[in-house]
């Protein structure tokens, strides 16, 4: 039986915590951002139209001048470039996501969540899961367009399925450092501005555009621990059919596995690391609501 709570402390024991299941708490805070999202629908769109106008001017204005730098006869540039498209959309996704945290913060509601008796990990879980199915839902339209201006999908349905959960699965780290980054700044405009610092360096500092060999020696050092080359060499061995990468050697692996063996392995350690990163910051938030 729980002690008493003294006047002025509120006190939240694990007896006391929601009688719903993780997975109820986890369906519960899933649906109520996809309810947000719905009802204000321009940050979707705002994520979504950069990477399609990136998408159209590059193979429209730099696609005959890069094909010749690809070093693949017959290789045309929109399908070179649709993987870092998918990537890219994962990455401007991402962003909203510490976005809409900030904004449950301004709103109060944030502390109402705080004090309610659901599992943090689940509404952490919860808020992910649905953002990651409306960037698996953009990234298909990116992909649609981009064969629709060329782009071949060696690998077909399955390949796109693929590139599709690539980019969901990159798509976690990123949203767990905006997160962070709301819970540390609980600001809109921090938040943004430390999001956006990061976006654009990390991809065209990356094979996102250019083959690495083409590119400068130390653009190269950086690429090799950027976590966009792995996700994006990933999206493209899938796209090509292909072993691609140029940073790791796997022994004994050969062919598109090649790639995606240690791209996916990268990816995963990001996504725990820094997901546990959001969580720990959402418990220690929680724990200081209810002193």
């Amino acid at each position: 039986m729980s002690a008493p709570a003294e006047p002025g402390n509120v006190r939240v024991d694990e007896a006391d915590r929601s009688s719903n299941s993780f997975l109820g708490d986890v369906w519960v805070n899933y649906k109520r951002w996809n309810l947000k999202a719905v009802r204000n629908p321009f940050v979707l769109v705002v994520s979504l139209v950069q990477p399609v106008i990136f998408l159209v001017l590059f193979t429209q204005v730099f696609g005959g001048v890069v094909e010749g730098a690809l070093g693949a006869p017959g290789l045309s540039y929109e399908t070179y470039l649709a993987p870092a498209i998918a990537i890219q959309v994962a990455l401007a996704a991402a962003v909203t996501s510490g976005v809409g945290l900030v904004n449950d913060i301004e709103n109060g509601m944030f502390e109402k969540v705080l004090v309610s008796p659901m599992s943090r990990a689940a509404v952490f879980l919860g808020k992910t899961l649905a953002e990651l199915s409306r960037i698996a839902v953009q990234i298909a339209i990116v992909l649609a367009l981009s064969v629709a201006l060329g782009a071949e999908i060696a690998t077909g349905l399955v390949g796109a399925l693929g590139i599709v959960g690539v980019g969901v699965l990159f798509s976690v780290w990123f949203a767990a450092f905006s997160n962070a980054l709301a819970l540390l700044t609980r600001d809109q405009e921090s938040t943004i501005i430390g999001a956006n610092l990061l976006q654009f360096p990390l991809l065209f500092l990356s094979s996102a555009f250019i083959p690495l060999e083409r590119l400068p020696g130390w653009i190269q050092a950086f690429a090799a621990v950027n976590p966009v080359t792995y996700g994006v060499d990933a999206a493209r061995a899938l796209i090509l059919g292909t072993d691609v990468i140029t940073v790791v050697d796997v022994p004994g692996v050969e062919g598109v596995l090649h790639t995606l063996v240690p791209a996916l392995a990268v990816l995963v350690a990001l996504d725990l690391v820094l997901g546990g990163v959001a969580v720990y910051l959402l418990s220690r938030a929680s724990s200081s609501a209810v002193r």
